[in-house]
């Protein structure tokens, strides 16, 4: 190890290690409010996250297993590279990102680095803009639970999904020169029938019977829901501690520094205090907060780019057993926080969505805040099942017209 990456972990560790001491001595003090604390993020883990996850889990730990996602890849090399700068099994973790919510995308990256089928610098880039926040949490627990307005929660999913978009646009031009990356000579054959042979291959080297493979992926997407539950819990009590102790109050006046020649409120800035630590809870303070309603939307959606420490260190245990680094991770979670604050508030002084968020609601069966186990496993199951559908089509799609192309050009 280099002597500065020495000093450099030993200086963490001595910041690391009082703060764990704090934090124990905390907990004594006020074991009331640490166990209140406690069963907040434990409910917040059953309710929304292990349900919107598990079946994007279970789904993708199958289809890699069986090599789809090496069979789409091929067909969608044409559509990635040139738009993202990345290999085509990439797109199987943009349309999983994309649909589900953190940490998934982080996860099936980790698992194309290990498989070799991203150099590093691929990988960094991918997980830098594949990470979103749930839909199912953006639509219905911001937009109707905590707004009262299930059209403002498609106004920030929108800004949302759109910063995101842009950033990966943008980091195809980070690290053009990889050194990993090896230019490929298109060959002349069918591209479906390479597709399939890659399929084949993944298949042949590890024939595992159905029923054995199912297992494998419950216990594993189990096993990585169970460590983001630990992490949801840790954190929901360490922004009770920080409040209880008056380190929040601290963390506000930093931002208030930074958020100052935006404009934002006094109460603004203390969301994005809570949201520095944890989303769920940001966005829901951003919500209530006494001020205009395009800023309290746009700190909502700051908060969701950013995403919270704790999603950060899910991600962390997510790609730990990898060489994919944290530090453009990190900076592309502050580049999408403030992307889609500018773009959600710039939509929200627009008279037609004005207009379209003055008029009535239709009510949504079952939504709200509060969310049923059974309601969010049927949502995120059908998203799952849409996306990959969408895929599949998608890589048929690109398929078809590039045979039809060459068919043309040939006559």
């Amino acid at each position: 190890m280099h002597p500065n990456q020495r000093k450099i972990r030993f200086t963490a560790i001595c910041l690391i290690v009082p703060a764990i001491v704090l934090l124990i001595f905390c907990m004594v003090i006020y074991p009331r409010e640490v166990f209140e604390a406690s069963k907040a993020g434990i409910s917040a883990w059953w309710n929304i996250v292990f349900p919107a996850l598990l079946p994007f889990f279970i789904s993708s730990e199958l289809l890699m297993s069986y090599g789809v996602v090496q069979f789409m890849g091929v067909l969608l090399e044409p559509v990635m590279r040139p738009l993202f700068n990345l290999p085509g099994a990439g797109s199987f973790v943009m349309a999983v990102g994309y649909s589900s919510g953190f940490p998934i995308s982080a996860s099936l990256t980790a698992r194309l680095r290990k498989e070799r089928l991203c150099t590093r610098y691929e990988g960094e880039r991918l997980m830098c803009f594949t990470n979103n926040a749930s839909p199912l949490f953006m639509l219905v627990a911001v937009g109707v639970g905590m707004f009262g307005n299930p059209r403002l929660g498609v106004v920030i999913a929108l800004a949302h999904y759109a910063a995101n978009f842009i950033l990966g646009l943008l980091l195809r031009f980070y690290k053009t020169n990889d050194p990993e990356f090896t230019p490929r000579v298109e060959p002349k054959d069918n591209i479906l029938r390479r597709a399939l042979a890659e399929m084949h291959k993944v298949t042949g080297s590890n024939p595992l019977p159905f029923g054995r493979a199912l297992g494998d992926a419950i216990s594993s997407s189990v096993n990585k829901l169970l460590l983001i539950g630990g992490f949801v819990i840790v954190f929901s009590v360490i922004i009770r501690v920080t409040m209880l102790t008056g380190v929040m109050s601290l963390i506000t006046q930093a931002l208030s520094i930074l958020a100052a020649p935006a404009g934002f409120s006094d109460a603004a800035v203390s969301a994005l205090g809570q949201g520095f630590f944890e989303m769920t809870l940001g966005t829901k303070a951003a919500s209530e907060t006494v001020s205009p309603l395009a800023q309290r939307a746009a700190a909502a959606s700051i908060i969701l780019g950013w995403s919270g420490l704790s999603v950060l260190a899910q991600v962390a245990a997510m790609t730990g057993e990898t060489d994919l680094r944290m530090k453009l991770f990190t900076l592309s979670r502050i580049f999408h926080g403030c992307l889609a604050g500018l773009l959600c508030s710039i939509m929200l002084n627009l008279k037609p969505v004005l207009i379209w968020l003055a008029k009535p609601a239709v009510a949504v069966p079952g939504s709200g805040y509060t969310f049923s186990w059974w309601l969010s496993l049927a949502i995120s199951s059908r998203l799952c099942f849409y996306t990959v559908t969408f895929w599949v089509a998608t890589a048929l799609v690109v398929y078809i017209f590039r045979t039809f192309s060459v068919i043309r050009i040939r006559i």
